[in-house]
Order: C-alpha cells, then sequence, then structure tokens
C-alpha cells in the first residue's frame, strides 16, 4: 500500500509507516537541510518544492497521505501567529491535495499549541475543512511516552478516513509500560563535543551523530530543571541544540528562586547537552539511520522536528489494519474511479 509524505523532514514519521508494511511512492520538503539525510535513509528523491506549488498530477495515486505541516505557528513556545503566519496557511494547501487526490486516508501532526485556546477556533476550521472534502475525522492530544517512546512529546493528531470507507479511525490505546532513557541511551558510549563553531565531526566518531553542542546556557535555559534521572522519560526533543536537554548523568539543577537554577557546584563538568545521536535514540531513530549536516544545530533539527518513529508505528499499524479488513480494492475503485489495473499500482 502506496503512500505519499509531505513535510517529510528527516522523515521519522514515513519510516514509521514503512515498518509496518507500507511504500513510500512520494516526498516532499523545501528544507535543503533535509534532503540529504531523506534520500540517503528512505532510497527515493524529494520533491523539493514548496506544497503551494505541487499539482496534484504530480503525485501519484497512493492509499494515503501523511505529514507534519509546519509547527511554529502554533507552538505555545513561539509568537503563535497561527494562521496568520504563512507557514500556518500551508494547513490548507495540504487540505487542497487531499481533496483533489482523494486517498482513502490522510494523517496530519501538530503541536499541543493548535488547540490553544488562541488557536482552538482556527483548528476547528481545519478539521471542518477535511470533512467538507469527504472525509470521516478523528483527532487526539497524544503523549508519545505512552507508545514506546522514552521522552514525553504531547502532539496532536488527525485521521481522516475517506467516508465512502464507512469507517472512522479510532486511537491506540497508551501502552501501560513506559521506556526510560537508561533503557534508550544507557550503553552508549561518552560522545564527543562538536568541532570549531559547532560544525560536525563528520564520521570520526564512532557511532555516526554521537556528537554534542557546544557554548554557553542562556537565562532561559537557566530558568527551569533541564535534567531527567536515568528511570525517567526525556523532556520533548526540541529541534534546536541550544535548548537540547542534559544528559541524565548530571544532578537535577538547584533551585534559586523563581525562573532561575543554576548547576550542582562541582558537578558542573557533568552538564553536557544530548548528543545528537542520542536526541534521535530518544526520538526512537535506529542507529544505522544517518544525519547528514555540517552544522550541529542542524542535526538537532532534523531530529526535533521529527515525529518520533514508534509514537508514527502505533498510528500506521492501526490504519494498516483498519484497511486489511475493508475491501480497499473496491473502495479505491468506487473513490476514484479508477480500473482495477491501475488500482493494482496504488496499493503496490
Amino acid at each position: 500500500m502506496k503512500i505519499a509524505s509531505f513535510f517529510s523532514g528527516a522523515g521519522g514519521l514515513d519510516l514509521g509507516f514503512t515498518n509496518v508494511g507500507f511504500k513510500l511512492a512520494f516526498a516532499n520538503d523545501n528544507w535543503n537541510g533535509c534532503w540529504e539525510t531523506f534520500e540517503k535513509n528512505h532510497g527515493i528523491e524529494i520533491n523539493k518544492k514548496s506544497i503551494a506549488d505541487i499539482k496534484p498530477h504530480e503525485i501519484p495515486d497512493v492509499v494515503g497521505f501523511v505529514g507534519g505541516p509546519p509547527c511554529q505557528s502554533w507552538s505555545l513556545a513561539g509568537a503563535m501567529r497561527g494562521i496568520n503566519d504563512p507557514r500556518g496557511r500551508l494547513f490548507y494547501d495540504y487540505v487542497n491535495l487531499i481533496a483533489a487526490k482523494k486517498p482513502l486516508f490522510f494523517l496530519a501532526e501538530n503541536v499541543a499549541g493548535i488547540i490553544s485556546p488562541k488557536h482552538l477556533p482556527e483548528f476547528l476550521k481545519i478539521i471542518e475543512a477535511f470533512k467538507k472534502i469527504g472525509y470521516n475525522v478523528s483527532y487526539k492530544l497524544l503523549d508519545a511516552k505512552d507508545f514506546g517512546v522514552p521522552q514525553e512529546r504531547k502532539r496532536v493528531i488527525i485521521v481522516g478516513y475517506h467516508e465512502n470507507l464507512g469507517k472512522k479511525f479510532e486511537f491506540p490505546k497508551p501502552q501501560a509500560e513506559k521506556v526510560s532513557l537508561k533503557e534508550a541511551i544507557g550503553n552508549l558510549p561518552e560522545p564527543i563535543p562538536a568541532s570549531k563553531n559547532n560544525k560536525t565531526n563528520g564520521f570520526t566518531a564512532k557511532i555516526p551523530n554521537h556528537e554534542f553542542m557546544n557554548g554557553g546556557f542562556s537565562t532561559i535555559y537557566m530558568s527551569r530543571n533541564r535534567v531527567r534521572n536515568w528511570d525517567e522519560q526525556s523532556f520533548t526533543i526540541q529541534a534546536g541544540g541550544r535548548h537540547a536537554p542534559i544528559h541524565p548523568q548530571a544532578p537535577k539543577m538547584k533551585f534559586i528562586e523563581q525562573n532561575k537554577r543554576e548547576f550542582i557546584k562541582g558537578k558542573e563538568h557533568l552538564y553536557r547537552r544530548l548528543s545528537v545521536r542520542e536526541c534521535a535514540r530518544i526520538q526512537t531513530f535506529p542507529d544505522d539511520f544517518i544525519f547528514y549536516y555540517e552544522q550541529v544545530a542542524d542535526g538537532y533539527k532534523l531530529i526535533g522536528n521529527a515525529v518520533p518513529v514508534k509514537l508514527a508505528e502505533a498510528l500506521a499499524k492501526q490504519i494498516i489494519k483498519d484497511l486489511k479488513e475493508l475491501d480497499i480494492r473496491s473502495k479505491v475503485c468506487q473513490i476514484n474511479s479508477m480500473p482495477r489495473q491501475e488500482v493494482k499500482l496504488c496499493l503496490g
């Protein structure tokens, strides 16, 4: 069953879907910093246009669309410009392509801020737009730590099934067992610091991408504890190395006063940022998934912007189970008025 990916980045969402049996037929992202990483790991050429410039005929026939439209517009940590930000309006370009191609399902992922009181009215308009083009829509705020990811990471997931399927997506139940930082990164050796000006060391580290950003810590960073213990889950892995969590070898930061913490005196040498590879493991990328970049900051960006692979797998397993239970070949024909021999190409 073939899928098309949008806002692909490094492709954490795509890897989760291909791991459970889907085939990637199309991918798109206009950020040149992700192109080499995506193409070398996923083995297909990425479409490098803005989604606003993609024409429906450029996308092959597939059973599903997956993607995470840019989240900065909706993030509680950002300016929260929402639909007033051009990046926020890309959601509607995604809707328009889905309307034109009529896949059996779509998935969209975004930050929790999209359902904050400020943005909820616009979010509900987006949901209504998906419904108007013929989809039964489900959405829910999930925490990645409930699905085998050693990280607290709350994200809104939207899944739509074409109304002709006669079914609505039901979200998988949280897993009882949580994965700890010890299980995720405890067997990694000490990483190496980034080279001068936080450029990559290339592949001189024994483990690819096992390098960490140098530099001081801002007052914003020092306003909160940034250390989680070995038996806990990580803080959210962000798309910037400056705000990467501290490795759990360090003691938790000392409270001084409101919005002010300090490193424990005499233990300062233990406070280093997580490495790029440690962040990748926390996002549940396998070690043979290699990230390509010149600036170490771009390594953190590739990983922090991704959907955790294990979270994507949990969603993909439910979708593929639902599709296999339905007579999807006839459904594709019915939706797209497509000859059955062409349906075989679509389902692959």
